[in-house]
């Protein structure tokens, strides 16, 4: 129970400071569970302020600092802007910490803030009333009851099984509070989920139906057209002043554009001026401005003092640079200043410089600016062609390739590169981005290295990952039309973050170590693997972990864990720091070890993961929602109740409520996403993770699903289509799909014929804009893949499945999934059967099964043949000897194969029903007859000995061929009024003769 004391320590702490600041402090957790967690929020501030700050043990006014071994000291930490409010987050995992103390700096000028003289001080609760000994409502035990039994399918329980559905659901709400979340959280999101209770006691439960509501919301306003296509564009989203430089200078011969906006906007142009490669500085600023500068031969790091014949007018050497005043240029439309570098005809890797300007020195966000030239011949005269073709930027990919050795390095290396080539390429268009999702993804699934022979703190890791995240967050804002494209990148690099999210990740692995006694061993190797080398790998080492623990410390669950998830002894042991102990802890510490190292897991994710849900919802709900409120005003209630019920259900049995909550907040985020301020990049984080919950969720029910059941279906066909609608940017057809199947939902009717076949041409047709999507992928990304892969050395099998493997990652997967199971049933009721008869041929034959038709072409069959290929392009052959071809596919009944088989007199027909065909493959080189009824085939077994080729095949097997000649009747070109059977072929002429009958 929580003493008299604990309760009279408050959570919510307000100090009034000078010049109208407020300081808020919000204390959250306890001492003893080890996971306090106290917010400072400054308000009305104009500059930065620091946090001067230490910890108190019971009985010492000693100030502490965490550390593996805690020492007298201070720490300073700045606050973080996030919106209108300055930000510093800390959270302790030891348990003997009574307060912090502190007092506040003014981070510019030298003075300090106190509290009467003194120091403020935040005492820490030991007990946190909020989750602790909590009695649960009995109403809301039998609740949670009632839905796990409506989950199972409303089965007839026996008073015992009651019982045990009664004490289930209590120990799962103790589990949630016990896990953080509150009494009113879980009876909020019991409540939406759910009707009134139904229980009239614990023992009698009423039994019902399910019901599916049907799904409708105005997906017009999500419609997002790419108006330009997919077509590369040489221009930056321009400025008024983007468009001066070039009006001034002349926009022809321009290699590259790049722009940045510090309190001056300064615009770079690369030109061909004369076969010579020109650089060129352009600033708005005014006065006496100089460009401070080098170049860089061997590697964009080096910094070397130019040739002297290369010098601009006005310039002059110091050490190691040279400096080049600014010319001013004015034009009717305005005035700015330019300096013109000639590199002549020069092969350098690019130059750097930084501007002085008003006693203070002009750099990239504390980095020096960086201009690459691309490695090309300028006497190509296609040289200002960046992109080989119209498939891929080649200068890009080959400065990717030219990089990969200093990216290797470190993640932080990796992810400065990254961004640097982003803002470079952003005149590329959706090319260019792709080139660096290809390069993201290769990275991701760990086919190139993440770290060689350099240490690297986890801050620095992070603040490279936030600076790139913040890059792409803004290319989504202004480049709409590229969207698609920054979602996958930004979903394989993880959030990153400023100030101590990093830095978390070095202190708490101590706190751990500490408090459990684990200073040794495995624990130690991957304590130094995460101050010098943390990656994603962390979160799986934390989680095999964990499942260990769980498992009762058995081995084999943590190896199992890493194999699954593709961490091998070998790669293990492959570190830097290398890992090549097993785990072994005290039986003791489970409890703590699970709690710390669960804590733990969060702190990985919230750096390393982009799809993770949990860490993006925490992220979002830092400082009591501030996130949400300040970008949805009033719709922020519907959609923190929404996560509320994700947070509390995300791994429930059940699907039905989850998967509606999660498009439901998509659709809630979706108005704001390419528009909110301060915080848009943690928002567009929660979404890509709910897109991503959407599809495991999704995945992890089918096999629940009944499918007999077609309101439940076309529920979540309803859910599938909404979330991809939200994550198009082409979505017309998928809109005008979802219209459909908004209209077919609310009229269905039971075992309905007509109902069924409007169902299945909405299917149809979303199955071939689905197709459309995935050839798309293939057309756009591959060529970038087989470019950048060969450049790195990435092996055959990836790059020949790189696009496909992305696809099978998307939500259309599943949802493609959903309709090919669900074909079979609206066959049946619209009374198609399973087969679809595209040559309609009565014959015997040998069965043979193949995964691809085109793999035959060559081959001839000596006796009647019936092939089963899984895979039909349309554009194939059908071998000599061949009588019929069946398939699950679905090619076209006017493609080339299909007019073969009519010509040919070969059966040819798809089978919806895969047992049919499973069982048809188990007869491999087996006799069968195949016979028309109606629209259906009916198959049956027959003896090999009456079946020869004589009998059956040489009806199908052309003998000859006779070419009738068209007379050709003095026209090159005719139209289709004049069409004739002597002057054209069927296929031509038979279009015509059906549009006359119709």
């Amino acid at each position: 129970m929580a003493t008299s004391e604990d309760k009279q320590i408050p959570r919510v702490h307000n100090f009034e400071l000078v010049e109208g600041m407020k300081l808020q402090i919000n204390a959250s957790g306890s001492s003893i569970g080890r996971n306090v967690r106290v917010q400072f929020q400054l308000r009305n501030c104009a500059r930065t302020w620091i946090l001067h700050w230490g910890f108190l043990y019971r009985g010492n006014t000693n100030w502490f600092i965490p550390a593996e071994h805690p020492k007298q000291g201070a720490l300073q930490t700045p606050f973080v802007k996030s919106g209108e409010i300055y930000l510093v987050t800390i959270e302790l995992r030891d348990p003997k910490i009574h307060a912090i103390e502190f007092i506040l700096k003014d981070g510019i000028h030298d003075r300090w803030l106190r509290l009467n003289h003194g120091n403020f001080r935040i005492e820490i609760p030991e007990i946190d009333t909020n989750t602790c000994l909590q009695p649960i409502p009995k109403d809301l035990i039998e609740l949670r009851a009632y839905q796990n039994w409506e989950r199972r399918g409303r089965p007839n329980n026996s008073p015992q099984q009651q019982q045990k559905d009664y004490n289930d659901a209590l120990k799962e709400l103790q589990l949630q509070l016990s896990n953080g979340i509150s009494l009113k959280d879980l009876q909020s999101s019991h409540m939406t989920a759910s009707t009134k209770p139904v229980f009239k006691n614990k023992e009698q439960i009423r039994y019902g139906v399910p019901s599916y509501p049907c799904r409708r919301h105005d997906v017009e306003k999500w419609l997002q057209k790419n108006y330009k296509g997919h077509v590369k564009t040489n221009t930056l989203p321009s400025s008024s002043f983007v468009a001066l430089v070039e009006n001034s200078l002349g926009a022809d011969n321009v290699i590259s554009r790049q722009s940045y906006h510090m309190d001056h906007e300064i615009v770079v142009l690369s030109k061909i001026i004369s076969s010579d490669y020109h650089i060129l500085v352009a600033v708005n600023m005014k006065g006496a401005a100089i460009l401070h500068w080098g170049i860089s031969k061997c590697s964009p790091g080096e910094w070397l003092s130019p040739p002297p014949d290369m010098l601009p007018e006005k310039s002059k050497m110091v050490a190691g640079a040279c400096q080049t005043y600014f010319t001013d240029i004015a034009t009717a439309r305005g005035s700015f200043q330019m300096v013109d570098v000639n590199l002549q005809k020069r092969k350098f890797v690019g130059i750097q410089f930084v501007i002085w300007s008003g006693g203070s020195w002009i750099k990239n966000n504390g980095e020096n600016f960086f201009v690459g030239l691309h490695p090309m011949d300028p006497k190509d005269k296609n040289f200002v062609s960046k992109v080989d073709g119209d498939d891929k930027v080649k200068w890009l990919l080959d400065e990717i390739s030219c990089r990969e050795k200093e990216a290797e390095r470190s993640l932080m290396h990796r992810f400065n590169i990254a961004a640097e080539l982003t803002e470079r390429c952003k005149g590329e268009g959706e090319l260019g981005l792709i080139a660096i999702m290809v390069w993201m993804r290769f990275m991701a699934c760990r086919h190139l290295t993440w770290n060689k022979n350099y240490n690297v703190k986890p801050r620095e890791i992070s603040e490279a990952q936030d600076r790139f995240t913040n890059l792409l967050q803004k290319i989504y804002s202004s480049q709409p039309n590229d969207r698609e494209i920054v979602r996958l990148i930004m979903a394989f690099v993880g959030r990153g973050g400023q100030g101590d999210v990093g830095q978390r990740i070095r202190d708490e692995i101590l706190v751990i170590q500490r408090n459990n006694g684990c200073k040794t061993g495995m624990m130690e190797e991957w304590h130094q693997k995460l101050h010098n080398n943390t990656s994603p790998d962390d979160i799986i080492i934390c989680e095999a972990l964990l499942n260990y623990i769980r498992c009762g410390f058995k081995i084999d669950a943590y190896w199992q864990t890493l194999n699954c998830h593709g961490l091998s002894k070998q790669k293990l042991a492959s570190y830097d720091r290398p890992i090549v102990s097993e785990p072994r802890f005290r039986a003791d510490a489970k409890e703590s070890l699970t709690r710390d190292l669960t804590m733990y897991l969060k702190t990985l994710k919230a750096v390393h993961s982009g799809a993770d849900l949990e860490s993006a919802i925490e992220t979002c709900y830092k400082g009591h929602n501030s996130v949400i409120s300040d970008s949805f005003g009033s719709l922020s209630s519907k959609l923190r109740e929404c996560l509320t019920f994700i947070k509390a259900h995300i791994h429930d049995e059940s699907i039905n409520q989850l998967m509606e909550k999660l498009v439901d907040s998509r659709i809630e985020l979706h108005p704001v996403l390419g528009t909110a301020r301060g915080r848009a990049k943690d928002l567009l984080f929660l979404d890509i993770s709910l897109a991503s919950a959407i599809k495991t969720t999704m995945e992890r029910g089918l096999k629940d699903l009944n499918f007999s059941h077609p309101p439940e279906i076309m529920f979540f066909i309803s859910l599938l289509l909404e979330s991809l609608c939200l994550s198009v940017v082409n979505n017309e057809d998928l809109i005008y799909c979802t219209k459909d199947w908004y209209r077919v939902s609310e009229s269905y009717r039971t075992n309905d014929a007509q109902w069924a076949l409007q169902a299945k041409a909405i299917l149809d047709r979303l199955q071939l804009v689905l197709a459309e999507r995935s050839q798309t992928y293939q057309k756009k990304f591959q060529p970038s893949v087989k470019y950048l892969g060969c450049l790195l050395g990435v092996e055959k099998y990836v790059i020949d499945n790189f696009t496909e493997e992305l696809v099978r990652a998307q939500s259309e997967a599943v949802l493609s999934i959903l309709i090919n199971r669900f074909e079979p049933v609206l066959r049946k009721v619209a009374n198609l059967g399973c087969w679809q008869v595209i040559s309609p041929v009565e014959v015997c034959g040998f069965i043979t099964s193949v995964n691809e038709l085109i793999t035959l072409q060559n081959k001839v069959y000596r006796r009647p043949t019936i092939i089963i290929a899984s895979r039909i392009t349309g554009e194939e052959e059908i071998p000599v000897g061949v009588v019929a071809v069946l398939t699950p596919d679905m090619p076209d009944v006017l493609s080339h194969v299909s007019i073969r088989a009519r010509n040919n007199k070969v059966c040819f027909a798809t089978c919806f029903d895969q047992n049919i065909l499973r069982n048809l493959r188990l007869k491999e080189g087996k006799a069968v007859s195949i016979r028309l009824k109606s629209t259906n085939l009916i198959i049956s077994d027959i003896s090999s000995s009456n079946l020869s080729l004589s009998s059956s095949a040489l009806p199908s097997i052309p003998r000859g061929i006779t070419f009738k000649r068209k007379i050709f009747r003095g026209k090159y070109a005719v139209s289709v009024e004049d069409f004739t059977p002597d002057m054209v072929s069927s296929l031509s002429i038979n279009p015509f003769f059906l549009r006359i009958i119709y």
